[in-house]
């Protein structure tokens, strides 16, 4: 696994404004902003502030961080007019799983049907 250290990882340095983005929330925990290569009419990326390389390296006491990004998305889904017709939210682990940012982030993606199994 390559990851990138803070100071290189491209979340990172959207989270502290150094590359643009179109946020769409933020608070002292995590920040979301539309992918830059939308894969539904809706998809957002929601990351924590704090740079995590992956699931993997999630610790005990991080669990209402992560119940906070998940909240997060669904008050967006809910926001966009998802939330009836249904969304998808998708945490990727590492390359196998499709992860091509190792700073841990959840995506949300709506706005038309999704198939099963994914990928």
């Amino acid at each position: 696994m390559a990851t990138a250290p803070e100071g290189n990882c491209i979340f990172c340095r959207i989270r502290d404004g150094s590359i643009p983005s179109k946020r769409v929330f933020e608070d002292d925990r995590v920040l979301a902003f539309e992918d830059v290569d939308p894969k539904a009419p809706t998809h957002l990326l929601v990351i924590p502030r704090e740079h995590i390389p992956s699931m993997n390296e999630l610790v005990p006491g991080q669990e209402a961080l992560v119940g906070h990004m998940v909240l997060v998305a669904s008050q967006l889904a809910k926001a966009r007019g998802h939330a009836d017709g249904g969304y998808r939210v998708a945490l990727n682990c590492n390359a196998d799983a499709g992860q091509t940012v190792f700073h841990l982030h959840l995506h949300l993606l709506g706005g038309r049907r999704f198939d099963w199994p994914p990928g």
